[in-house]
């Protein structure tokens, strides 16, 4: 059995934080990658390796540059974002909902009545 490398982990995060970030279902990524759902579950979790033809087609599907997925990759398989919790909550779709949200919110007092209100509530 092939032992996993931490890269492709880290790549596949990648590729789920940018599909939830464009708010798309692993269904229509898969379908436009010609694969099932499953096996976009698998590229993001790491679990089979993305080849480098699937991820620059990825990479055009996003409209993102292919040095996306490796910029701060280093020898060990961490990231420069493993040590930013920041990178991580962008793993959740909740998280994307609401940032979505709240970018949508015109007055600037509002926004900010909204942040003191969800620091005092995470505070607690």
């Amino acid at each position: 059995m092939k032992k996993r490398d931490p890269h492709d982990g880290e790549i596949g995060k990648r590729v789920r934080a940018l599909r939830l970030q464009r708010g798309m279902t692993q269904v229509k990524l898969g379908e436009m990658l010609n694969v099932t759902f499953q096996q976009v579950q698998k590229y993001e979790n790491g679990a089979n390796r993305i080849s480098a033809g699937r991820l620059q087609r990825i990479a055009d599907v996003f409209e993102s540059p292919i040095t996306f997925f490796y910029t701060g990759i280093g020898d060990s398989g961490k990231s420069h974002h493993a040590s930013q919790p920041e990178f991580g909550l962008f793993q959740s779709g909740d998280v994307i909902r609401l940032v979505r949200a709240y970018s949508q919110i015109k007055e600037r007092g509002v926004r900010l009545e909204l942040l003191r209100l969800t620091e005092a509530i995470a505070s607690n």
